[in-house]
């Protein structure tokens, strides 16, 4: 089945259980944010493949993550602060572009990955997440936390670490979770080892 939402092409990849907080200032961009919460609409938050978050809409990659908005504040300065909460893994089947450059597009839903017990080698990604998320303030510390299940700890080492754009992007397009985490796993190591 599929559904229409609205997309927010981002220099990011936000995994779903992940939270994403932004600062909206572009009027069109202020206008879907409003319509999705009047409406109670999702965000389709999708990785910019060529262009830019502003000007002209962006080319993008074909799957995403739908984002709810569970925190907003209009600042004096029509600076909107808003925080996604990612939901649940799309592809896009079509889109198009609006004479404002917002895009529409018909989306698909697909399965997230299933909760997996942390175990063996995966152990220190538990360890890494609990130092980045100690240093970090909310939305990050005030989301529900999951150190148990390492899907959830993998996504959100691969939202918080610098680590490449389209290598986020193919982790999040892998249904395959053991190969998710173990590519995860030895880009983790090659860093620890450089």
């Amino acid at each position: 089945m599929s559904v229409t939402v609205p997309l927010f092409p981002l220099n990011t990849v936000l995994f779903p259980g992940g939270v994403l907080p932004l600062r909206v200032f572009e009027p069109r961009y202020l206008d879907m944010v409003s319509d999705c919460l009047r409406n109670e609409i999702a965000i389709g938050v999708v990785l910019i493949r060529e262009g830019n978050e502003t000007g002209p809409a962006a080319q993008t990659y074909d799957v995403g993550t739908l984002g709810e908005v569970c925190y907003f504040n209009k600042r004096n300065d029509g600076v909107l602060g808003v925080t996604l909460r990612g939901t649940q893994r799309f592809k896009i089947r079509n889109s198009e572009v609006r004479h404002n450059q917002t895009i529409l597009a018909e989306i698909e839903a697909l399965p997230n990955t299933v909760p997996c017990q942390v175990q063996g080698k995966y152990l220190k990604m538990t360890e890494l997440l609990k130092k980045i998320i100690a240093q970090l303030e909310p939305p990050y510390t005030t989301m529900p936390m999951h150190f148990d299940d390492l899907e959830w700890i993998s996504a959100r080492i691969c939202e918080l670490l610098p680590l490449p754009l389209s290598f986020k992007q193919q982790l999040l397009q892998l249904d395959d979770t053991p190969l998710r985490l173990d590519l995860l796993h030895q880009h983790l190591y090659q860093l620890e080892t450089a």
